[in-house]
C-alpha cells in the first residue's frame, strides 16, 4: 500500500502512496499553504474551528511547525501535507492524540483543498496511513468524529473501512458552536484481515 521513508531521524517520516506523498511540513511549504487554505476557506469553514484572525500569517504557521515537530519527535502526534506527484499541495491530515499503555490508540484528522475535494485524493491517504499507524506505530485504534450532516466525510470513512459507533452530544466546537458528532474507528484486526483481499486484488489488476 506504500512504503515508509524515514526523514530526519526516527520521529520524521515521509509516506508514498498510489499516487500521493505524505510528508510533514517544512517552512517552505507556507505560501503554497497559505494560499490552498485562503482559497478554500469558505469550503473549509463548516467543518472546521473558527479561523483565527492570524490564521494565516507566516508567525502563526511557524508555531505550528514547532508543534508539529514536538509532536512528532515525543511520537505523540504526525501531522502531514498531502502532495500529489507534481509536487501540488492537496491538503492535509494529522494522527493525533496517540495514546500508549492500554489504549494504543489515535485520532484521524484530515482538510482537502476545494479545487481537489471528490477525486480520491484522502481516501489514497489514508489508505497510505494504516500500515504507519498499525505497523509502524504499533497502535490498535484509530479513531476519527465527523458532523452529522458531512456526507463527504462519512462516505470517505466507510469507504475506507470504519466503522460507526456512535454520535457524541456537542463534541467539537465547529465554526463557533458546540456540534455533534458521528464516531468512527477502525480496528488493527480489522485492517489485518483486509490485507490478503487487498493483495488479491491488486494481482488480478497486474
Amino acid at each position: 500500500m506504500g512504503f515508509l521513508d524515514r526523514l530526519s531521524g526516527a520521529s520524521l517520516p515521509a509516506l508514498s502512496g498510489e499516487g500521493i506523498l505524505l510528508r510533514m511540513p517544512r517552512s517552505s511549504d507556507f505560501p503554497s499553504w497559505a494560499a490552498l487554505r485562503r482559497e478554500s476557506r469558505e469550503f473549509l469553514r463548516p467543518w472546521e474551528p473558527a479561523w483565527t484572525t492570524d490564521e494565516l500569517t507566516r508567525e502563526a504557521y511557524a508555531l505550528r511547525l514547532r508543534r508539529y515537530r514536538l509532536d512528532a519527535r515525543e511520537r505523540t502526534g504526525y501531522t502531514f501535507f498531502l502532495f500529489d506527484p507534481d509536487g501540488t499541495l492537496l491538503g492535509g491530515t494529522t494522527v493525533g492524540q496517540i495514546r500508549r499503555g492500554v489504549a494504543q490508540s489515535c485520532t484521524l484528522g484530515y482538510w482537502m483543498g476545494e479545487r481537489f475535494a471528490g477525486r480520491g485524493f484522502m481516501t489514497r491517504a489514508v489508505e497510505t496511513l494504516k500500515p504507519f499507524v498499525f505497523d509502524v506505530e504499533g497502535l490498535h485504534r484509530v479513531e476519527a468524529a465527523c458532523l452529522p450532516s458531512n456526507a463527504r466525510s462519512i462516505a470517505l470513512l466507510e469507504k475506507s473501512g470504519f466503522t460507526r459507533e456512535g454520535h457524541l452530544r456537542q463534541y467539537l466546537k465547529i465554526a463557533g458552536r458546540w456540534e455533534d458528532h458521528y464516531l468512527y474507528a477502525l480496528l488493527a484486526e480489522e485492517w489485518s484481515r483486509s490485507r490478503p483481499s487487498e493483495r488479491l486484488a491488486a494481482k488480478a489488476a497486474r
